[in-house]
């Protein structure tokens, strides 16, 4: 942020660098039969929106675990170079569905029983995605939630600006696949080993990666840690969560009226598996309620719709329109 940028306030800052994408034209929701006013589901609806399946998610995280070990298992049963360069992508879209699977835990939503939520969705999943396995990732999330683009939000400049010329989503990207981004990432879990107040976050961080490691000493292969662990978050991964989050929020704006700070895309079954995987694309439903378990949020956002608080052109046909949205022509793009 420049010098300029720090002596505003926060509302001047919202003012000046938010909502581009933002709509004046939305029409009054007066609530319904399901839905209150602001979107959320009265309390009979919501009670059985509220329902964790717990089964089911803890067959999920099986599965996507057991997708990190069969990926390993084939790059060294093939033993060829080009099928491990093709296993970098692939991993860093099992990393992602590790981190959202880390992202409902954080609701307290992974698991109805907070000790099993909190040791397999908080410190296991957030180990293995490059995380502290602490709170300390669900306490910002919730400051996000609670006041989008508000002065505690943690992610503030990663959805301001836009659109964006696309010089600067061109630099953007690239950052995020040469690896720029991670290192800003984990650079404090570094300078936190010399920092009292940030020691313990950071020496639980490098635990969890020193558990990583030994999983694939044990396995006889502990280089591959490097090739098939570090690089896909250094680089595919930090692509997709970019393209991700800019989806979910880029260009909005703060306000009490979710519409204007969540976008919501159509679902496709290519974004599902690549990009927003279990249902982490119903955003917008996510923030009218973040309370909802993400297997329920397609019923959610099904009333959104139904019901008149969602209009159908306030729902964007798919991601790459989305993104193109946010990105300037170089027509309207500033000097």
């Amino acid at each position: 942020m420049t010098e300029a940028a720090g002596s505003l306030s926060h509302d001047e800052l919202v003012a000046t660098m938010t909502g581009g994408m933002a709509r004046s034209d939305l029409p009054t929701f007066a609530g319904s039969e399901r839905l209150r006013p602001d979107g959320r589901p009265r309390p009979e609806f919501r009670a059985e929106l509220r329902r964790i399946p717990n089964i089911v998610n803890a067959v999920t995280v099986v599965a996507t675990s057991a997708a990190a070990v069969a990926l390993v298992a084939a790059v060294v049963a093939i033993d060829h170079w080009l099928a491990t360069v093709l296993a970098v992508p692939v991993m860093g879209i099992v990393m992602l569905r590790m981190f959202i699977l880390h992202h409902e835990a954080a609701h307290r939503l992974l698991f109805s029983n907070r000790l099993v939520n909190d040791v397999v969705g908080v410190n296991l999943l957030g180990w293995l995605t490059f995380g502290t396995g602490t709170h300390h990732y669900r306490r910002g999330h919730a400051n996000h939630h609670r006041d989008e683009f508000g002065p505690k939000e943690p992610d503030f400049l990663l959805y301001s600006l836009y659109p964006v010329s696309r010089a600067s989503m061109r630099r953007k990207l690239l950052r995020d696949l040469f690896g720029v981004s991670a290192y800003r990432i984990v650079k404090p879990r570094f300078t936190g080993l010399v920092r009292p107040p940030f020691l313990l976050l950071s020496l639980r961080f490098f635990a969890g990666q020193a558990f990583v490691l030994a999983l694939f000493w044990a396995a006889g292969h502990p280089w591959l840690y490097v090739v098939l662990w570090a690089v896909p978050y250094f680089t595919y991964y930090q692509v997709a969560n970019r393209l991700r989050v800019i989806a979910e929020h880029g260009g909005m704006t703060r306000t009490p009226d979710r519409r204007n700070t969540t976008h919501h895309v159509r679902q496709s079954w290519s974004a599902r598996l690549f990009l927003v995987p279990y249902n982490v694309g119903y955003h917008l439903a996510h923030h009218v309620d973040s309370g909802i378990p993400a297997r329920n949020l397609p019923r959610l956002h099904r009333a959104l719709k139904e019901d008149g608080y969602l209009p159908a052109d306030a729902v964007w046909p798919g991601y790459r329109l989305l993104w193109r949205a946010l990105v300037r022509s170089p027509a309207s793009a500033t000097p």
